[in-house]
């Protein structure tokens, strides 16, 4: 079975019980390391997950990958928070992120840059602006051009 059905599966089985428990979906990976292949779901809430919300997650997920068996393999299942370093993976994730510092990689360079880290301004009709550099210029970047975000410490 293919990654991107197993997250679909894996996402529409575990939904229901974080809209019910007010948890966001953050991600889920489905990944081999090695000789192992890992389940990884990356959820958070408002104020920050701990690790019992986690392990109701994940004990729930659980029962119903155990009751629905769509993963032919092994795996270790991980119930996670994305950590401060969240991945902003939809535009919603993008909206809430104005006013923070992020790290976006683009496909296609912006201004001579393909990565960018510093404060995300805002996040208006399909684009970004992020004041970025030691000289905090601003830079306005296309959603679509947007490889990668993610929140970013910066020290």
């Amino acid at each position: 079975m293919s990654t991107p059905k197993i997250k679909g599966i894996v996402e529409e089985m575990v939904q229901p019980y974080l809209d019910e428990h007010n948890f966001e979906l953050v991600d889920v990976e489905y990944v081999k390391e090695g000789s192992n292949y890992f389940l990884r779901v990356y959820v958070d809430k408002e104020g920050g997950i701990d690790i019992d919300d986690c392990g109701m997650v994940s004990e729930y997920l659980s029962q119903k990958l155990d009751e629905n068996d769509p993963i032919p393999t092994a795996y270790f299942l991980e119930v996670s928070s994305p950590g401060a370093e969240r991945p902003l993976k939809k535009s919603e994730d993008v909206a809430k992120a104005v006013g923070k510092d992020v790290f976006v990689t683009v496909y296609e360079a912006v201004d001579g840059l393909k990565e960018f880290e510093g404060r995300l301004l805002s996040f208006e009709n399909e684009e970004l602006v992020i004041s970025a550099g030691k000289k905090q210029k601003e830079y306005t970047i296309p959603y679509a051009k947007v490889a990668s975000a993610r929140l970013a410490i910066i020290f």
